[in-house]
């Protein structure tokens, strides 16, 4: 794509979502406020609280009333992961759309790396380096990319890195339908299929300190190879689960 928003003066919407993430909401908040003051005068980070029974949802609305440019959003009822990225980016009203978890497992301070690479690229990807997961769940992820990559004719080395840019038009242009793991495949595929160009760059990955993983349960696993060649199908023939259900 060549239309792509102007760098200059960068206007940006970081978005993460949590869920039963009250140890780390605040940290990861203001480490987000302090990375983009350094690099923008038009920002807004929107915390995405994704129906958690702890005080995420309290802490959130608190930072939002002490920071101007924080808002909180509320899933009710809980929508998972992919519900989660879909209600980030339907927030998001800058002209790019940053997003990363909200565990803390990301710097924040690295989002310069990735902006150098706007020149050449619709879409930057980050990939972890030293990714600090447990050995089973780095070779689900490798096995999981491979197959993704496969599948969409696409060769990226960390599909589901959550650490990644894109410019906010592309959400105007397609319709995401997955509500689980398979939502980061989604959108790279759709935005493949439209033509946008997607570079990748080494981001580093550190412990999570507080809260527990949620991502890697058997029945998140599942779905997600379930709907994986469903939604090719979709993706081939431009429609959506909705098209393929009737009215």
């Amino acid at each position: 794509m060549n239309d792509r928003p102007a760098r200059t003066p960068l206007s940006i919407s970081v978005f993460f979502p949590c869920y039963n993430e009250e140890a780390n909401v605040e940290r990861t908040t203001e480490s987000a406020l302090q990375a983009l003051r350094a690099i923008s005068d038009d920002f807004e980070v929107i915390i995405v609280d994704d129906g958690s029974r702890d005080r995420t949802p309290e802490i959130a609305d608190r930072l939002a009333t002490e920071h101007p440019e924080v808002r909180s959003v509320h899933n009710n009822p809980n929508l998972g992961y992919g519900g989660a990225l879909q209600r980030g980016f339907r927030e998001a009203t800058k002209s790019w759309v940053f997003y990363t978890d909200g565990d803390g497992q990301f710097d924040f301070q690295e989002i310069d790396t990735l902006l150098p690479l706007l020149e050449d690229y619709d879409i930057i990807s980050g990939y972890r380096l030293d990714r600090q997961d447990p050995v089973i769940r780095k070779i689900n992820a490798f096995c999981w990319t491979v197959l993704v990559n496969l599948v969409f004719g696409m060769w990226l080395r960390d599909i589901d890195c959550a650490f990644k840019i894109y410019p906010r038009k592309l959400f105007d242009e397609i319709e995401m339908e997955s509500m689980g793991a398979l939502i980061d495949a989604e959108i790279l595929a759709r935005a493949k299929r439209r033509g946008y160009t997607i570079g990748q760059i080494g981001v580093h990955h550190y412990p999570r300190t507080a809260g527990e993983q949620s991502g890697a349960s058997l029945g998140v696993i599942a779905r997600a190879f379930k709907e994986l060649f469903r939604l090719r199908k979709h993706i081939r023939a431009g429609t959506t689960r909705r098209d393929a259900a009737g009215p």
